[in-house]
């Protein structure tokens, strides 16, 4: 089983990014799939979610802000996000549940800077 996280870097407050996921040994369209984040001397939380039929949540800090969504086919997760704030500086993870198994990827950086 594989997530590979990819689209991380460096942009400016009220830049964009496009994250990606890449999903392998496993059911994709069969897991919830979600993303996480870490900041610097943080927990890891929660930042968006989408079932395997596409309905999604958001936390709310994210909400109106970042949109996630997956491509079956190709098997990859995606998360893009606007409106970027210095805050949602972090580390991104995306992360695969079913009823008996969970996976994590390796985070991918995204820093916010002017």
């Amino acid at each position: 089983v594989q997530l590979v996280e990819s689209g991380g870097g460096l942009v400016q407050p009220g830049g964009s990014l496009r994250l990606s996921c890449a999903a392998s040994g496993f059911r994709f369209s069969a897991y919830i799939m979600r993303w996480y984040r870490q900041a610097p001397g943080k927990e890891r939380e929660f930042v968006a979610r989408i079932t395997s039929s596409g309905d999604t949540y958001y936390v709310e800090a994210c909400a109106g802000r970042f949109t996630i969504s997956r491509d079956n086919a190709k098997n990859t997760l995606y998360l893009q996000m606007n409106s970027l704030k210095p805050e949602d500086t972090a580390v991104y993870y995306c992360h695969a549940s079913d009823f008996d198994s969970s996976y994590w990827g390796q985070g991918t950086q995204v820093t916010v800077s002017s």
